[in-house]
């Protein structure tokens, strides 16, 4: 029998010797790795744009010439989007490890267009719910693939500040999304009953449109190795080094040993995520469920807090979401370079802390309607600078924290548990809190999430990893290394 966490059976030949992680790290930044960022980030972007729109049209969707939803309709159907997003997020993250990143591309997009699109022509609330858990379901696979697909090209020296900046091009679409809906809920241009349809369908079409994009992306090398196709990935690893003028650093790439075996099962994923790191198990959880249950709690519902307790017409909120969305897309792009300087540990229990320390404070001034729409906004700009920074740091983190051979399944794993205990419950119960009518009861909801995210900063503080500037193989050996020290900053420190 297999021993725990490994493979069940082997694959033909012995091991072999490659410096192909090592030439990936020390590459300089090319053409390829723009490209790379503008391919898959593009979806990000576009689920920025959409799940705006839907921010911005909660309170449009509660109207009787629209889905007539009820504000609590309207938080369950956010939860619905963030149900499909957990349980696409383990189908095709497990997929992306078996059968390779680049596959899942195409499959996982595709879903998500075309659940979008069909969002728009829905009639009522479980027609509407149904669809929304298929679009999450194609974002989720789209998580995990992405994210271990940028971590396994970037140079280890930018993977921390590159992983952010894709995760926060979210908001480059959540700001398009924002206005967007005002063009289409307030220019006049479409009657009320027809511009939530049309915001849905442009959103799934764009979606659609950009899948071309990623035909040139190639399959990672990383995975290609586990796969023993050891000349492909030195083909692709050789034509971006080309492109470059060859490596950052002047020094001969290590080389490692490998002995890759067949794929790892089910419950062996299991034994290598919680017997192998269950410190960095702790860690992923606490960060991931921390960060879904503000994010989901607060920005799924924000419609409903301007359109109830400021009396924002619907048609606006848009523009009430334009700074929102720019302090969570400047945030991770001012402060991720500190994340590949200062350090992992530091800055995600400093963004984590403040954040918590912010929402708290935010939460305490609406309870005492001391804030106008205005000042509410501008005050979630703030928050949301550190909690965006945050929160892309939790997808870096699990990421590059577990083996090659489980990463995607890792990233997707810990997003789905994670999303699953903060993120169902969030929109729900926020949704609930604010039907209420009571500033004092949406307080709570505030509350709460401020202290999950200073419990997280405590648990970062402990066992965060200090996998800055290191390569993927020194924080998390794969379960095929046989021989060799891999390159970077404190290379042969063992695993926590």
């Amino acid at each position: 029998m297999a021993a725990a966490g490994t493979p069940r059976r082997a694959l033909s030949e012995g091991p072999f010797a490659t410096s192909v992680p090592a030439r990936l790290d020390r590459l300089r930044w090319t053409r390829f790795h723009a490209l790379l960022v503008a391919a898959l980030g593009t979806s990000w972007i576009i689920d920025g744009l959409e799940v705006t729109l839907v921010g911005a049209l909660a309170g449009v969707l509660t109207l009787p010439a629209t889905l007539g939803l009820s504000a609590a309709q309207v938080g369950e159907a956010a939860g619905a989007y963030v149900a499909g997003a957990v349980l696409g997020a383990i189908a095709f993250g497990g997929l992306a490890d078996r059968y390779g990143r680049r596959r899942l591309f195409f499959l996982t997009l595709g879903l998500y267009g075309a659940a979008t699109v069909a969002s728009g022509f829905a009639s009522d609330f479980v027609t509407f719910a149904a669809l929304r858990f298929l679009t999450g379901a194609g974002i989720g696979g789209e998580y995990a693939a992405i994210n271990s697909a940028i971590q396994e090209f970037m140079p280890a020296r930018l993977r921390g500040r590159i992983d952010l900046a894709v995760n926060g091009s979210f908001w480059v679409g959540a700001a398009a999304g924002a206005a967007g809906a005002v063009l289409v809920l307030d220019s006049g241009l479409l009657p009320v009953e027809w511009g939530w349809r049309s915001a849905f369908i442009i959103g799934g079409a764009l979606a659609l449109v950009i899948l071309p994009l990623r035909r040139f992306v190639p399959e990672s090398p990383r995975w290609l190795l586990l796969r023993r196709r050891r000349e492909e990935a030195e083909r692709i690893v050789g034509a971006i080094e080309a492109q470059g003028g060859g490596a950052h650093r002047a020094e001969p790439a290590a080389s490692i040993l490998l002995d890759p075996a067949d794929r790892i099962g089910w419950f062996a994923v299991f034994r290598v995520l919680l017997l192998r790191y269950p410190r960095r198990a702790i860690l992923g959880l606490s960060l991931m469920s921390a960060q879904a249950f503000l994010y989901n709690a607060v920005f799924f519902t924000y419609a409903l807090v301007l359109t109830r307790y400021y009396q924002v017409p619907e048609a606006r909120v848009g523009l009430f979401l334009l700074p929102f969305a720019a302090g969570n897309f400047v945030g991770p792009l001012v402060l991720g370079p500190l994340f590949d300087h200062a350090g992992r540990r530091v800055m995600i229990t400093v963004t984590y802390a403040l954040t918590g320390v912010l929402i708290v404070a935010t939460g305490t001034a609406f309870a005492a309607d001391a804030l106008t729409e205005l000042t509410q906004t501008l005050a979630w700009s703030v928050v949301f600078f550190f909690a965006s920074a945050a929160a892309s740091s939790a997808y870096l983190t699990v990421g590059e924290s577990f083996p090659l051979e489980v990463r995607a399944s890792a990233i997707a794993w810990f997003y789905a548990i994670g999303t699953g205990l903060g993120g169902i419950a969030g929109p729900t119960v926020f949704g609930r809190l604010i039907e209420t009518g009571s500033r004092s009861e949406v307080f709570l909801g505030y509350a709460l999430a401020g202290g999950l995210m200073l419990g997280a900063a405590i648990v970062a503080a402990f066992l965060a990893i200090d996998a800055e500037r290191r390569s993927l193989e020194s924080v998390a050996a794969p379960l095929a290394l046989r021989s060799g020290r891999p390159e970077g900053p404190r290379a042969n420190r063992p695993a926590a």
